[in-house]
């Protein structure tokens, strides 16, 4: 039988690649997933799979990341695995490093590179060193956004170099229509004439929201309201924030959702001002449910939207074009109209059945298809 290591210390990238494991099981491998011992116990109920604690670290300089090389070398030995596939920097370096070791055919996927145009020098100092020699041990790169795939094309050395336009969206479930506007507002406590914004993503300084929560202070728009769908560690943050702007009734954090598909259908726009992306699967659902867009110019986001066509594009950082964007898309309903149906054919690209094509092919070519 063959076997696959799946790699990821993070639950929610376990999450994104569900349909990765799933292509895996039907090509013939019995599948087996690293991840850290608070993430193992929270994975996907996903069935036939064999699960391992590995004590990974986000940070790369912990010693538990030794612990956690030795026990990937550990697995290693006891399962012969045919296939690694690695996601997430630390799980990358260290799965590659495994793979190199017993000569396993190698996989990584990088989820956006941390070292992108108009990213600190810091993040090209610390990270493109590691990736450029993690590249040497790497059989297959794939990227899921256009600049990544320029530059590992370009700088990289691994065998192969593949893009991807993400783990692809489920189009049929966020799709126009899907619920009912009215009933999920009266459950939000939003008035059905309001203007409703919808941002999904962790509570992180990546993603950025304090910018919309600022600029929608300084607007003073009390029909306008806004929902961020996530957790982390910014909570408290943003708390703050809303209480200084006196936005307690305007702005709402919902936590994780499960129903993401009718919160886009409530919406009026989707807001994603992302200061880094790979691609933002969280947006392509938005432009899957027909929202326009008021995106951040950055990194893989770039690949799905433009200035005036797929909504509003401003720099991250710029509450004074935050500010104004807001305005322009709840003053005018005809442009917001415009950009929703522009997004519903852009996003036909980026298909979950888009993604799974090109990662079957990529499997089979591998493996030699299925036992």
């Amino acid at each position: 039988m063959r076997r696959a290591l799946v790699i990821a210390h993070r639950e929610s990238f376990l999450h994104f690649e569900e349909n990765d494991i799933r292509l895996l099981q039907e090509l013939g491998y019995e599948v087996h997933i690293a991840a850290n011992p608070a993430n193992v116990v929270n994975l996907l109920e996903m069935k036939g799979i064999c699960k391992h604690e590995v004590p990974f670290e986000r940070s790369p300089y912990r010693k538990e990341n030794i612990v956690a090389y030795r026990e990937l070398c550990r697995l290693m030995e006891e399962y012969s695995f045919q296939l690694i596939h690695c996601h997430t920097p630390v799980g990358g370096v260290l799965g590659r490093m495994a793979g190199h070791k017993y000569n396993v055919t190698t996989v990584y996927t990088a989820h956006g590179f941390h070292f992108f145009k108009g990213a600190p020098l810091k993040n090209w100092l610390l990270y493109y060193p590691v990736e450029k020699f993690c590249s040497y041990m790497t059989d297959v790169l794939i990227t899921i956004n256009k600049e990544d795939y320029a530059l590992a094309q370009k700088k990289m050395y691994a065998k192969s170099v593949v893009y991807i336009p993400g783990v692809g969206v489920d189009l049929n479930k966020f799709s126009v229509g899907i619920s009912s506007r009215e009933q999920k507002r009266e459950e939000l406590g939003i008035p059905k004439d309001a203007f409703l914004l919808l941002s999904v993503g962790e509570l992180s300084a990546r993603k950025n929201h304090q910018i919309v929560i600022k600029a929608l202070a300084e607007l003073k728009k009390e029909d306008i309201y806004y929902c961020i769908a996530g957790t982390g560690n910014a909570r408290e943050q943003y708390q703050s924030l809303i209480q200084e702007g006196n936005m307690e009734k305007n702005i709402l954090l919902l936590v994780n959702r499960t129903d993401i598909s009718e919160l886009c259908a409530a919406s009026d726009c989707f807001v994603h001002p992302s200061v880094r992306e790979g691609l933002g699967i969280a947006p392509l659902e938005g432009m899957a449910c027909g929202l326009p867009l008021i995106s951040s110019c950055v990194n893989g986001i770039k690949d799905y939207t433009e200035d005036g066509v797929s909504g509003c594009c401003v720099k991250p950082l710029d509450q004074e074009a935050m500010k104004s964007a807001i305005f322009k898309m709840y003053s005018d309903e005809n442009f917001r109209k415009k950009c929703g149906e522009n997004n519903l054919k852009t996003v036909q690209n980026f298909s979950i059945e888009k993604s799974a094509e090109i990662m079957r092919k990529l499997y089979e070519n591998i493996g030699g298809g299925e036992n």
